[in-house]
């Protein structure tokens, strides 16, 4: 696999890790205890913090990829094995 490839495969797992880690760890102000502000939503989180959620979808997306690349030299899942159209 080139470079290229394993940094736009890498990405998409990145992009796609930020919508799984997202609703983990969030407080609404009501769980925290604090005051609504008017106009506020309900689900709206009490404080977002993008440097934590950098952090943390930094640390799922390695791992997702690397076992994706780990797949791809060791061949766990082969195509093959996937095909659903033989049956």
């Amino acid at each position: 696999m080139r470079w290229s490839s394993a940094l736009a495969i890498y990405i998409l797992f990145w992009s796609f890790s930020v919508f799984l880690v997202l609703p983990f760890g969030v407080r609404t102000t009501e769980e925290a205890g604090g005051d609504r502000i008017r106009g506020q939503a309900d689900s709206a989180p009490h404080e977002f913090s993008l440097r934590r959620l950098i952090v943390r979808v930094t640390i799922v997306a390695t791992i997702l990829f690397g076992l994706f690349y780990a797949n791809y030299v060791f061949d766990w899942i082969t195509p093959a094995m996937v095909d659903l159209t033989k049956y």
